[in-house]
């Protein structure tokens, strides 16, 4: 009996390869963990560049040169922004003046609830024949609570000035990476030798520009809606400051599932902080569950429509993974990352595994699992996203 020829057998890489490989990616995802400082600005002057190229493209149709375009786009995202941040500046300062009062008022509010929930209600004072001690026993929730607003007091003014630092680096590479946008794309082009990986390229960075424009436009728009339907809404039940809760209700629904939540706990915690009836302190929470429920079913499928669509799977894991590793920086990108590698999956064949689990076709009925082991999934299908 012969033995088979080596050279017939498929190649395979070999389980060594495998392990460094999984090894390089575990190094690399570290690596891109610590170097945050540095990566984060050089990404989301990227993620503003794709966004913004479009227009600055459209201006120079009309004969305003790249580099009027992108400083008019630049300074219009600059002036909107500080005027958005100087009309929350007085609320904000009342809010930081009122705070240890508002947490006082919460730590009582949640004293009434922890005493009647077995389990979390406060140590009693030692006693002895009877009496109670002079020294009442210290409650942990109480000392911990203190500490970490203490904690979270430090980290605000300590973090502000790196805050500014790269945000003006941000906002200064933005406006380089605006300008000279397509000379940067045509030497990237340039140096491919095959004519087909050049249109590939070209097609795929123009149609991840206009998917992250398109998707940043249109749920900016939802998102300021929400922001102010949830103000007017929590002025009429008399919660402090709605213009500020509107403000962070538009700019956590950039993060998708997370970012609803942690508001309807934080409109939770400053209910049970403002009022006193229990209507009344969930008034805010229900209030934002209603309009996030119209939003997220009825209007944004209609506006971002199917071709922006993703995944549920597949948004929810970036979203964890983009946040554990830059926490909100990287939360607020995910998605938007997750649009430019599709554009990319769209157009390597290599990926198209990939490509199905970041689309996720909700509107397409899924095939049986009997049909798919009968045979293959038709040709027509398969190939109709590399057209």
């Amino acid at each position: 009996m012969t033995a088979p020829d080596p050279r017939l057998e498929p190649s395979q890489p070999p389980r060594s390869a495998w392990a460094l490989r999984g090894i390089f990616f575990v190094a690399l995802v570290f690596a891109v963990r610590e170097a945050r400082p540095l990566l984060a600005p050089v990404l989301i002057a990227v993620m503003l560049t794709f966004a913004l190229a479009p227009a600055v493209r459209w201006l120079h149709g009309r004969g305003v040169p790249p580099s009027i375009g992108a400083l008019l786009l630049v300074l219009a995202l600059l002036l909107s922004t500080v005027s958005v941040a100087s009309s929350l500046a007085r609320p904000a300062a009342s809010w930081w003046q009122a705070a240890p009062t508002t947490v006082a008022q919460l730590l009582e509010q949640l004293e009434k609830l922890r005493a009647a929930i077995p389990g979390l209600s406060p140590p009693q004072p030692a006693t002895r024949l009877g009496r109670v001690a002079a020294t009442p026993a210290s409650d942990p929730l109480k000392e911990r609570l203190a500490t970490e607003g203490v904690a979270l007091t430090g980290l605000v003014l300590t973090r502000g000035l790196s805050f500014l630092l790269a945000a003006a680096a941000t906002v200064i590479l933005t406006y380089f990476l605006l300008a000279s946008e397509q000379w940067l794309l045509s030497r990237s082009i340039e140096a491919l030798p095959r004519r087909r990986t050049r249109a590939l390229l070209l097609g795929g960075v123009r149609a991840a520009q206009r998917d992250i424009s398109h998707y940043l436009a249109a749920v900016g728009i939802i998102n300021a809606v929400v922001g102010v339907i949830l103000a007017l809404v929590l002025w009429l039940l008399g919660l402090p400051n709605p213009t500020l809760w509107g403000c962070i209700a538009a700019l956590l629904c950039f993060i998708p599932y997370l970012g609803p939540m942690a508001l309807m706990v934080l409109l939770l915690l400053a209910g049970i902080a403002t009022f006193e009836t229990g209507p009344e302190i969930f008034g805010p929470t229900l209030s934002f569950m209603a309009i996030h429920a119209v939003e997220s079913n009825i209007v944004s499928p209609i506006i971002v429509g199917r071709r922006l669509s993703l995944s549920t799977v597949s948004v929810f894991l970036s979203v964890l993974f983009w946040g554990w590793l830059w926490g909100i920086v990287g939360a607020l990108i995910a998605v938007p990352l997750l649009i430019g590698l599709r554009s990319v999956c769209q157009r390597q064949r290599g990926l198209a595994l990939l490509r199905r689990f970041l689309e996720g076709d909700r509107h397409a009925p899924s095939p049986s699992l009997g049909s798919l082991l009968r045979g293959p999934p038709s040709k027509s299908r398969s190939r109709k996203h590399y057209t």
